[in-house]
């Protein structure tokens, strides 16, 4: 071992100046992304496109099975021409879907924005690839906390921003997220060093090294399912983690979680509409908005000083059982309501399950597998997301066409109620890694 190997942990504090443009990068990203969500299947309904609901919410649908293909070759071009120019060239495609869609006369058009949207949908996985490349194994985990600052953010201001700015034109929104988007691009360009893979770390995909096993020089990108980034469509591989009773149960708890969470995001907004009213008149994308921006607050707050704590006070698992059952409470009570104030409460549940699920459920699917596995694994984890992504809006968009809105509410607390019960069978420590 190198005298220089060995003292790297001592030099871990400071962390790669690279990464502040990446959070403004990711944080304009999802400003961008944000401001679109409130009003996406109410500006489909509207009188430009006359959408059913069903065809509303199978625009989510869209964008969502286009990502799952595109996002895996975005991941694979980036690590052979390097992380800079296909984050441009996904934040050029981003920045079209959104031009398009502001721009859209018929409902075709509406479609084809969202699918060039989610083909090139591969910031974020690209921005996770490059705090790989530039920052040590020992200090990704911080690195990586960056994203989720963003996401906070994003998520509180984001909705906020798009409700007020609806108030002068469903489009006003669209139009701002493209400029957001033309934002993260000039930023790339001029903010963000380098362009290939540094060696540091390859690609999110790559196993950490540990100090002293062999230098970064020599690290070959290791085979699959040791970590090499795989097409969504490498079902043999896939099907071996399957076969291991701890994850496929996680796994399972994790579509459980997606499904849910995809179905009140892809339908939220159309169920409000028709359920509540602020100052004498039905809710639109502002009041939707506004709802949104306090649970990205919420989270924000959850996030930044509570989940550490939590997690070191009950534990992943524990954390997961009380976030499925808030969810389920928060469910099951927006089946029932028909007023603003227990909406509150309802959005007070809702976050903090949905706080505490995501990292809960990722980290114990982390915790087991082998480190030279973390990639593929975590890999399988969005593409079930995906696949929550998919379906999930489908049957929203069918259940809301037919009315049953009630129903619609409780399909949500059924599949965490699922997950609830699969989660009562505890994860064996044994296997825990």
């Amino acid at each position: 071992m190198s005298p220089d190997r060995r003292e790297a942990p001592r030099s871990a504090g400071r962390l790669s100046p690279a990464l502040l443009p990446i959070f403004l990068i990711v944080l304009v990203d999802i400003f961008g992304f944000t401001l679109v969500i409130p009003l996406l299947t109410i500006y489909a309904e509207s009188s430009r496109f006359h959408a059913t609901p069903f065809e509303a919410t199978l625009l989510v649908s869209t964008y969502a099975l286009c990502q799952l293909f595109g996002g895996p070759f975005l991941g694979r071009l980036s690590d052979r021409a390097g992380r800079k120019p296909i984050l441009l060239l996904s934040q050029i495609g981003t920045m079209t879907g959104f031009i398009v869609m502001a721009r859209a006369d018929s409902l075709w058009m509406l479609y084809a924005a969202r699918a060039i949207a989610g083909i090139t949908a591969g910031n974020l996985t690209i921005a996770q690839a490059y705090i790989s490349d530039n920052t040590r194994p020992e200090d990704r985990a911080r690195s990586f906390a960056i994203i989720g600052i963003a996401f906070g953010l994003g998520f509180f201001i984001g909705p906020a921003v798009s409700g007020k700015l609806s108030e002068y034109g469903l489009t006003v929104p669209i139009y701002a997220a493209a400029a957001l988007s033309c934002t993260s691009i000039f930023c790339t360009l001029f903010l963000l060093p380098g362009g290939k893979p540094s060696g540091v770390g390859h690609d999110l995909t790559q196993p950490a090294s540990a100090p002293g096993d062999r230098t970064t020089a020599d690290a070959d990108p290791p085979e699959a399912p040791g970590g090499k980034r795989l097409s969504v469509l490498a079902w043999g591989v896939y099907a071996q983690y399957f076969r291991r009773p701890a994850l496929a149960r996680l796994f399972s708890q994790f579509l459980c979680f997606a499904f849910a969470f995809s179905t009140f995001m892809s339908g939220f907004a159309l169920f409000a509409e028709r359920t509540f009213t602020w100052n004498g008149h039905p809710f639109g994308p502002r009041e939707v908005g506004y709802l949104l921006g306090f649970n990205g607050l919420l989270g924000i707050i959850l996030q930044g000083g509570l989940m550490g704590p939590l997690v070191k006070r009950f534990g992943e698992a524990t954390l997961a059982r009380a976030g499925f059952a808030a969810v389920f409470l928060a469910q099951v009570l927006l089946g029932l309501i028909h007023t603003v104030a227990p909406l509150l409460l309802v959005s007070v549940l809702s976050s903090f399950g949905t706080g505490v699920l995501r990292p809960a459920l990722t980290s114990l699917i982390s915790r087991n597998v082998g480190r030279s596995e973390q990639g593929v694994v975590l890999g399988l984890n969005q593409s079930i997301h995906s696949i929550g992504q998919i379906t999930a809006p489908v049957l929203a968009g069918i259940l809301i066409t037919k009315g049953y809105l009630t129903l619609w509410a409780w399909v949500g607390a059924v599949s965490v109620l699922v997950g609830f019960v699969l989660s009562r069978t505890r994860v064996p420590t044994a296997q825990l890694r």
